[in-house]
């Protein structure tokens, strides 16, 4: 029983499997008769508007042959709209019917259609272009539009109606024999578009006054016909305009050219027009034409070769009338003044500049710390303003000194320069100066950035401020340096009063009432950088050198004093045991003109040198308190004096 049940269920399922096959069968012959029929459905078609195409340019054609009038060009231009329209239609099939035998056989006559009305369009756009006629214009971009053959008629417009114009209008001979012959030019450029183009604005939508109604959408004349036309002109026509090797020129171009872009850009009439302006591709090949990285590096030699050349063993002094004292950093502010300025600076280089900005002031910087090094010589104030001229920059001299020791005969092996007291003076006020400055920088570059968009400012400051670091860094040694010459100066006198011993031992000198010549001479240093300065640095420095160097030539001075104050006190003493044991006045010490010993004129002097010391310290606006070791120095001859006083 359950065998036949089996052999029943697979007899049907056979049966059920054949049916099947059968409608598959059937369904396939259908669709394959189905694609048939439209395939020739498809090539119906074709040969319809192919018949139908001709028909129209037929009868079109023996209309005009008829009459002597021919059609209205409102006519013609509808004609066409019908011929596109029928043509969009067949072009449509013929793609859909692509690979059929039929559809080999009509294409010849798909091309002639095609051909006649490719001819009809140029001819009936350029009689409208011609007549200024707007209704054929826009029924003829209206069919170039149906057709989908847009950038044929802005490429035909190019040719036809640009091309001869940018000819007639670039000409080298007129630049190059015209004061301002290139902005002349391109006022001609900028008036193709107002004079020739309006109508085809007006149309397309591109124009202010064009009718929302009327507009025939899809074109850009400027953009695709114009633009283009203009760029291959100029590369073409003016080769020399994109050349670097004149930067004062180049940039001069460069500007006048950026500035025609953007005047043709406003042309433009929307943001969507500018958009596909900077898009093109002849748009950014005319941009790439101009060799701004050899501009800079033209740039980059001129400013860092004048900058190098005052950065030498030799510091000139600055030219009349600038605000520095040396040469040097005159130099460091012109050429960061240079980089900003409008006859060099390019806003597409703004990031090379700032970073040729920053260079300038580690460079100075490193400049300083290679001149507070240097030995300071006793070269007087004239003498420094005379220049030798010097082959080395200040970047070849070696601060090591273990170098280059091999050849004594070169000139990296001689031995570092020497500056001038004045020089170190200057060198510390233009420092402070160009510090005071560097804000100024900054408000410079402001402007310039907002041009490309840069907003964040704070990054720009902290990098100045940086610099600045640097800068300040350098100053301690400066200051070190003057008050060690000014200390050095100055008791290179005060030493002196190791000989006022020698003065009044066994000289019957009378009894001192002045102090001593020496004084005077140990503060004329002090003096003349107040009085010959006082212009050029600021009272704080001023107070700050004279403080550091008053207090170590008076500790000097006090160990001086005290030396030659023991000195006598052992003199005196040994005298008084020599008197004790001869018992003999012979060697009396008391002098005979007043009876004051010459031991207690010595006092006496040192005691009236320290007064009047002190005397010009106060005068020169300083505090004796602020003076270290002064109090001692006070206390240690005033006891001297009361001694001298007192006996």
């Amino acid at each position: 029983m359950l065998k036949t049940i089996i052999i029943h269920s697979l007899s049907l399922k056979s049966c059920v499997s054949e049916g099947i096959q059968a409608v598959d069968d059937r369904m396939a012959k259908q669709e394959d008769i189905r694609r048939k029929k439209m395939c020739v459905l498809r090539l119906i078609h074709v040969i319809q508007s192919v018949e139908k195409i001709e028909k129209i340019l037929h009868s079109q054609g023996t209309k005009e042959l008829s009459s002597l009038e021919g059609n209205s060009p409102l006519l013609t231009g509808q004609v066409l709209e019908r011929i596109a329209t029928e043509f969009n239609q067949l072009q449509f099939h013929a793609v859909q019917s692509k690979g059929m035998p039929l559809l080999d056989k009509v294409r010849p006559r798909i091309a002639g259609i095609t051909a006649m009305l490719q001819q009809s369009l140029e001819g009936l756009l350029l009689e409208g272009l011609q007549t200024s006629n707007v209704d054929i214009i826009r029924h003829c971009l209206r069919t170039y539009a149906t057709i989908d053959k847009t950038r044929d008629a802005e490429a035909l417009v190019g040719q036809v109606l640009v091309k001869p114009y940018i000819d007639e209008v670039i000409v080298e001979q007129y630049i190059q024999s015209h004061p301002n012959g290139l902005q002349a030019m391109y006022n001609k450029l900028l008036e193709f578009v107002p004079h020739h183009c309006r109508l085809l604005r007006e149309v397309t939508g591109g124009a202010i006054s064009s009718e929302k109604a009327d507009i025939v959408p899809g074109y850009d004349f400027l953009v695709n016909s114009v633009w283009p036309e203009i760029v291959h002109g100029l590369e073409e026509k003016l080769p020399s305009l994109f050349n670097p090797g004149n930067p004062d020129v180049f940039h001069e171009k460069y500007t006048t050219t950026m500035d025609f872009v953007r005047k043709f850009e406003r042309q433009c009439g929307s943001q969507a027009s500018v958009k596909r302006l900077r898009s093109h591709p002849s748009y950014h090949s005319f941009n790439n034409k101009w060799n701004l990285p050899v501009y800079f590096q033209i740039r980059f030699r001129e400013i860092a070769g004048a900058l190098e050349e005052a950065l030498s063993d030799t510091l000139e002094e600055a030219p009349a009338g600038s605000s520095y004292c040396l040469l040097a950093t005159h130099m460091v502010w012109t050429s960061l003044l240079k980089c900003w300025s409008d006859q060099m600076f390019l806003p597409l280089l703004a990031h090379r500049l700032w970073k040729l900005s920053l260079q300038i002031l580690a460079r100075y910087s490193v400049f300083i710390g290679e001149v507070s090094v240097r030995p300071i010589s006793s070269e007087k104030m004239k003498e420094s303003k005379k220049s030798v001229p010097v082959g080395r920059k200040e970047s070849s001299v070696s601060l090591n000194p273990s170098e280059d020791q091999g050849n004594g005969a070169s000139p990296e092996s001689q031995p570092l320069p020497s500056i001038s007291s004045t020089q170190l003076v200057y060198v510390a006020a233009d420092l402070d100066k160009l510090q005071d400055q560097i804000p100024d920088i900054l408000e410079m570059i402001k402007p310039k950035l907002e041009m490309i968009g840069f907003k964040n400012v704070s990054c720009i400051a902290g990098a100045l401020e940086d610099s600045k670091t640097s800068l300040s860094a350098c100053v301690p040694t400066l200051n070190n340096r003057i008050i060690q010459d000014l200390s050095e100066s100055s008791f290179a006198y005060l030493k002196s009063a190791l000989e006022v011993p020698r003065l009044y031992r066994r000289t019957n000198k009378e009894v001192p009432t002045k102090a001593s010549p020496y004084v005077d001479s140990a503060l004329k240093p002090f003096y003349r950088l107040q009085n010959e300065y006082k212009d050029t640095l600021k009272q704080p420095m001023v107070h700050q050198w004279l403080e550091g160097a008053l207090s170590e030539s008076t500790q000097k001075y006090y160990e001086t004093v005290s030396d030659v104050l023991s000195s006598v006190k052992k003199m005196e003493e040994s005298l008084k045991r020599l008197k004790q044991a001869r018992r003999t006045t012979t060697s009396n010490p008391v002098g005979t003109n007043g009876g004051m010993s010459d031991d207690n004129k010595i006092r006496l002097q040192l005691a009236l040198d320290v007064e009047y010391f002190g005397e010009q310290i106060r005068k020169m606006g300083l505090e004796t308190s602020s003076i270290k070791s002064f109090s001692a120095l006070t206390e240690l001859v005033l006891t001297a004096k009361d001694q001298a006083t007192a006996e």
